[in-house]
C-alpha cells in the first residue's frame, strides 16, 4: 500500500478498529474516537495498516517514520527485482556455418545471463518464395542450441521475418525431464 492510499487520523472511515499501540501491544477493538484520543495522548498518529481486515487494523505510530520505512522497503524491493530483457539475434537464410556458430555462441551467452532471446530468420528478395526453408533453418538453430532451451513462442511469419522466442530451461525442470525420459526408455524395454 502506498502512502497515497494509507489513511491517517481523521481520514480513517471505519467505526471500530483493532488498535496496536507504539509498544506493539494490542489495545483490542475500540471505536475510532477512542483510538484517535489514544494516539493524541501518545503524541503520535493513528495509521490504518490493514484496511481490508475485519475490523480494520490501525497502529499508533509516527506517520513520517512509517512512511519513510515503507518507501525504503519499496525501493529495496525494486532494486532487487531482476529485469529480464529480450535480446534479439537475426539470421539470414544464406548464413555460413562459422557465422552461425558465432551467433549461436552469443545467443548462449544471453541465455546463460537469464535473458529470453528472440531469433529472427530474415528473408531477402526471392527467398520469400521458399518460406519452408526458413522453418527448417529455425529447426536447425534450436537443434544446435541443444536440449537446455525451451521454445516459448513457436516460429511465426511476419513481413519478411520468421521469428520465435527461446529461453533456458530451469535446472530443476531439466532434471525432471531427464528422469521422465529415462523412465520412459525403461518402460519401452
Amino acid at each position: 500500500m502506498s502512502s497515497k492510499e494509507t489513511r491517517v487520523n481523521e481520514t480513517i472511515r471505519a467505526a471500530s478498529l483493532r488498535v496496536i499501540d507504539e509498544n506493539d501491544r494490542q489495545l483490542g477493538v475500540i471505536s475510532r474516537a477512542e483510538a484517535l484520543r489514544a494516539a493524541q495522548d501518545a503524541g503520535l498518529d493513528l495509521v490504518e495498516v490493514s484496511p481490508n481486515a475485519d475490523p480494520p487494523v490501525a497502529r499508533i505510530i509516527d506517520w513520517g517514520k512509517y512512511r519513510y520505512q515503507k518507501d525504503k522497503q519499496a525501493q529495496k524491493s525494486r532494486s532487487k527485482a531482476k529485469t529480464l530483457d529480450v535480446k534479439q539475434m537475426r539470421f539470414g537464410m544464406k548464413i555460413s556455418q562459422h557465422d552461425m556458430d558465432v551467433k549461436l555462441r552469443k545467443v548462449n551467452q544471453f541465455l546463460d545471463a537469464g535473458h529470453k532471446v528472440r531469433i529472427s530468420v530474415v528473408y531477402k528478395g526471392r527467398e520469400l518464395a521458399h518460406r519452408e526453408l526458413g522453418y527448417q533453418h529455425a529447426e536447425r538453430i534450436t537443434a544446435a542450441l541443444g536440449e537446455g532451451i525451451v521454445v516459448d513462442q513457436k516460429p511465426e511469419f511476419a513481413g519478411r521475418m520468421l521469428s520465435f522466442m527461446i529461453r533456458k530451461v530451469a535446472k530443476n525442470h531439466a532434471k525432471t525431464e531427464d528422469a521422465q525420459r529415462s523412465q520412459e526408455t525403461r518402460q519401452d524395454n
